[in-house]
């Protein structure tokens, strides 16, 4: 985990390699959620993760891409890859309004863990209760698909597109886990991320042999990982996530590398997925 000096010389060099523009050609297990739980936070530092600061709309540096593999270019994905992460992790956010009140106790599901507010497609239609674990599986749904796009770039620009977003979450999962959940030592949180690396891992492997099989394999490994293997889920809502990953990965197909670098991806939420109950459906991807 980079500490916060280090993420201020990637923003100084990241906005210096702006200054000059750039131009090259381009070419194109799965593991249960753990359960986040609470711990003492009479002593929580909340400035104890490194996340970088939020850029503004107008300072967003523009990206050109290199095909380099070295210091311009993780520079330049780190820039690039930070609007797009945002944009992956907003659509299960959640918050723990009573986390800052050492006073209070904490909300838990059945499952022990912390139970926050949400709100949005996710939470309110599909019913995913608004905690840690629905959030990084809904937020690591996202990031797999621009995953597999980066996969197009040439070799070592993807390594580099794929690092960076990978990044950026495990960031802001130590912010939240601090913040929201209490975990005020770095022993802990360490731990709990490198089981959710376990997790991406598996998630890697699960959703890619979806892709390469058939729907069927893909919605099966869809509800081991986001709806934790629940025999009540509502298969509408299944078919349409299934329905929105085909949709989004052809879309993101159809642009080329410069187009996915530097203009922002909007995912449009699943609600829109009709396909699959007799209507064409809304475009699951829109771009700025």
């Amino acid at each position: 985990m980079a500490s916060k000096s280090c993420i201020s010389y990637l923003r100084i060099f990241q906005r210096q390699s702006q200054i000059a523009p750039i131009v090259r050609n381009t070419t194109r297990g799965i593991v249960a959620s753990k359960a986040f739980t609470t711990l003492p936070r009479r002593s929580a530092n909340t400035s104890t993760p490194n996340l970088p600061n939020a850029p503004t709309k107008a300072t967003k540096p523009g990206v050109t891409p290199r095909k380099i593999g070295g210091i311009t270019e993780t520079y330049t994905a780190y820039g690039g890859t930070e609007e797009m992460y945002k944009e992956c992790a907003r659509h299960a956010n959640y918050t723990i309004p009573k986390a800052a009140d050492p006073e209070v106790e904490m909300p838990k599901t059945e499952d022990g863990e912390d139970l926050g507010v949400g709100g949005g497609w996710w939470h309110d239609e599909v019913g995913l209760k608004p905690t840690f674990s629905t959030w990084s599986q809904v937020t690591m749904l996202h990031i797999y698909l621009l995953t597999v796009r980066f996969r197009c770039f040439p070799p070592d620009v993807c390594k580099t597109w794929q690092q960076q977003i990978l990044n950026h979450f495990f960031y802001d999962m130590e912010d939240k886990m601090a913040t929201h959940h209490g975990m005020t030592a770095n022993g802990t949180r360490q731990k709990y991320l490198k089981d959710i690396f376990v997790q991406w891992r598996g998630i890697l492997a699960a959703y890619d042999e979806g892709l390469a099989k058939n729907d069927a394999v893909l919605a099966s490994a869809l509800w081991r990982n986001i709806f934790k293997a629940d025999e009540n889920v509502d298969f509408v809502k299944l078919a349409q996530i299934v329905s929105f990953m085909r949709k989004s990965l052809v879309k993101l197909q159809s642009m080329d590398d410069l187009e996915v670098m530097q203009r922002g991806i909007q995912f449009v939420e699943p609600a829109g997925e009709k396909i699959l109950l007799g209507s064409s459906g809304k475009d699951p991807l829109a771009v700025k």
